[in-house]
């Protein structure tokens, strides 16, 4: 398994903060240093040719907005600040799909937008284009081409996206929060009967578990591209995902007693969404997770948020 991954996704409108601690050559140039090793801030100002006292002011700013952390270690003499990046890759959001209408608020969240992930081979990535980066690489997941992405698979792990919570800034009570994906197993070739348990989480909090049928190839997906050999999996199925303050459900069906109360919603500014196929399921047989471009349905995954009538 690999280690995760930590992608920050900054929303132009709410974190101007760190809008403004990007905009500095010098803070960009120490972000790129930090990316792949860490370093105090003597070592930092060696290798940028810059004096101590402009490093230390910029780390702290990095710091403060959350780009940098910093561990303060015993050292020869006294002790020193080691500092780390924060995030692998930071991706800025200008203009996320959100719809409105009446008691209902919808965001679609490209398959590519992920913001950490943890998978196993086999893995890829495709965009309805084109293999993105290497097959069975999971650093092929860091690949700036991902949010071309059309189709994700993986054996087991998890894949996690952050949208925002706007139901902080909604007047009335939520009623439900639903989760709509087109999913399917994932084995080599394809298995219409091969079995895979697939775990949602929202805010870290496990939700359920549905079990998909099978990776489906019996015909090509309504969507997929015509260089997609007819071998590898074509569809999913169109599956919702439901919390409601008695419990979820995943196409009305219940599937657990996690209700609304138990994901916090009003304690976070973002809800974050982790999708995949834990170790020890019982049936660890992969999963497909098709976007736009790719299986039977035009569209991302998608949240809504259904609200109480005024």
């Amino acid at each position: 398994m690999e280690n995760t991954q930590s992608i920050l996704i900054v929303n132009s409108y709410e974190k101007p903060e760190v809008l403004t601690a990007l905009s500095s050559e010098a803070r960009v140039a120490i972000l790129n240093l930090l990316a792949c090793k860490q370093l105090n801030i003597n070592e930092i100002a060696q290798k940028l040719h810059m004096p101590q006292s402009t490093i230390a002011t910029n780390v702290a700013l990095l710091e403060k907005t959350g780009l940098v952390e910093t561990e303060t270690i015993n050292a020869k003499k006294g002790s020193q600040k080691m500092c780390r990046a924060a995030y692998q890759e930071i991706l800025i959001q200008f203009s996320p799909k959100v719809q409105k209408v009446d008691d209902t608020i919808e965001v679609e969240m490209p398959i590519g937008l992920f913001t950490q992930y943890q998978v196993s081979a086999p893995c890829g990535l495709c965009s309805p284009e084109s293999i993105i980066g290497y097959l069975d690489v999971p650093a092929s997941f860091l690949n700036p081409d991902r949010m071309k992405a059309g189709l994700i698979w993986f054996q087991t792990g998890w894949i996690e996206y952050q949208y925002p919570n706007n139901a902080m800034y909604a007047d009335r009570p939520l009623r439900s929060l639903e989760i709509s994906a087109e999913l399917s197993s994932e084995t080599p070739g394809t298995n219409d009967t091969w079995l895979s348990d697939i775990t949602m989480w929202i805010n870290s909090t496990e939700i359920g578990q549905w079990t998909s049928p099978g990776d489906f190839g019996d015909k090509r997906g309504k969507l997929t591209p015509d260089w997609w050999k007819l071998e590898g999996s074509q569809y999913g199925l169109l599956k919702k995902w439901s919390v409601t303050q008695s419990g979820t459900f995943v196409d009305g069906v219940k599937i657990s007693d996690i209700g609304l109360d138990d994901i916090h919603i009003t304690e976070h500014h973002s809800i974050r969404v982790k999708i995949g196929v834990k170790d020890d399921a019982r049936h660890p047989g992969g999963i497909n997770i098709f976007g736009r471009g790719f299986g039977n349905y035009n569209q991302a995954i998608v949240l809504r948020m259904y609200f109480e009538d005024r």
